[in-house]
């Protein structure tokens, strides 16, 4: 072993260069790390080893993240489509609802205010009067044992940005206006912000 290692850095007499002998060596090195690296990668893909499936090869999906306001709609949509069907003459419904914002509660606040004057004098006799004015904002709560809830001051309901239903008994006008005025009742929507259409195949 050792007279190999001097035929490959030194030659077959150990006469080659300091320098060439330091640039043989790195040749050297490189080529065994290349050489690891190469059965390691092969042994990773040997046959009959698969890659691990991903939740994208499997076919799943990743669960879509809902906003606030989407799950909203969806809640309005829900019960405006079981109100509607118990219209006579309405048959199969289907609802969209879509808002411009959501559900907002106002909670009530006590705010205190006050007002610090004081005087100053300066060395050469003059006074000057300094006014600051102090506030203090906090939330009401009810507390019962250990759990406290804001109090609601105002309950701000949410802004129908636009309504479409589509009905299978929509095609006969009295049915037609009357989903419309019960949806216009049942949401406070303006009447351009509503749609009412008849369903594929109604009467």
């Amino acid at each position: 072993m050792k007279d190999w290692w001097k035929k490959v850095v030194g030659g077959e007499n150990g006469d080659y260069p300091p320098k060439q002998q330091r640039q043989k060596i790195i040749w050297l090195a490189g080529a065994i790390i290349l050489g690891v690296a190469l059965i390691l990668i092969g042994n990773s893909h040997r046959p009959g080893q698969s890659a691990p499936e991903t939740a994208v090869a499997r076919g799943e999906e990743k669960p879509a993240f809902r906003s606030a306001m989407a799950q909203e709609e969806e809640v309005l949509a829900a019960r405006l489509k079981k109100m509607l069907s118990q219209v006579e003459g309405a048959g199969k419904v289907d609802v969209t609802v879509r808002l411009a914002s959501s559900k907002r509660d106002k909670y009530a606040i006590n705010t205190t205010t006050g007002r610090k004057t004081t005087e100053e004098k300066d060395q050469a006799g003059g006074a000057r009067l300094i006014t600051e004015n102090t506030g203090n904002e906090q939330l009401v709560v009810l507390r019962d044992g250990q759990k406290e809830t804001p109090v609601v001051e105002e309950e701000q309901a949410a802004r129908i940005a636009g309504v479409l239903v589509v009905a299978e008994g929509a095609k006969n006008p009295v049915i037609k206006a009357h989903l419309f005025k019960a949806v216009q009742v049942a949401l406070g929507a303006e009447p351009q912000k509503i749609l009412v259409l008849p369903a594929e195949g109604g009467e």
